[in-house]
């Protein structure tokens, strides 16, 4: 039996994964997006969309104590990648600075992304940082 065919990128949709606080966490969410991305016909946002979810879901494993929550949203001709956890303290990168620890990784999401940003959690505590790249 033949796969069916995958729709057309302009459709509307979007998953959820939730990630324990676990050091695998963010490959498995790289690899989440990449399976979501080519099934969906948008093979050209897999890369970036890859080392930008990385990125994200390494902070919340960095720098929060709880599991996170990755939406991955496609509508518009626009994706965009939110990574929710438990930290109340939101991100900002740093300068690059070459004895620099951390903070670099947003540096990039910054560089890559066509917008990003990060906001309070609606409802309790935590955080959701979010980028957006045009298919």
């Amino acid at each position: 039996m033949s796969e069916p065919h995958p729709r057309p990128p302009d459709d509307s949709w979007e998953y959820h994964l939730t990630l324990p606080h676990h050091v695998l966490g963010p490959g498995v969410a790289r690899s989440t997006v990449r399976s979501i991305l080519t099934r969906h016909s948008l093979p050209g946002l897999v890369d970036t969309t890859e080392l930008l979810t990385s990125e994200l879901c390494g902070n919340a494993y960095r720098y929060a104590a709880g599991p996170a929550t990755v939406r991955v949203q496609w509508g518009n001709g626009t994706l965009r990648v939110s990574v929710c956890d438990e930290s109340d303290v939101l991100p900002r990168p740093t300068s690059s600075g070459a004895t620099l620890e951390g903070g670099r990784g947003l540096l990039l999401v910054n560089q890559c992304a066509q917008a990003w940003g990060s906001r309070a959690a609606a409802i309790g505590t935590g955080k959701v940082t979010w980028f957006e790249l045009h298919g």
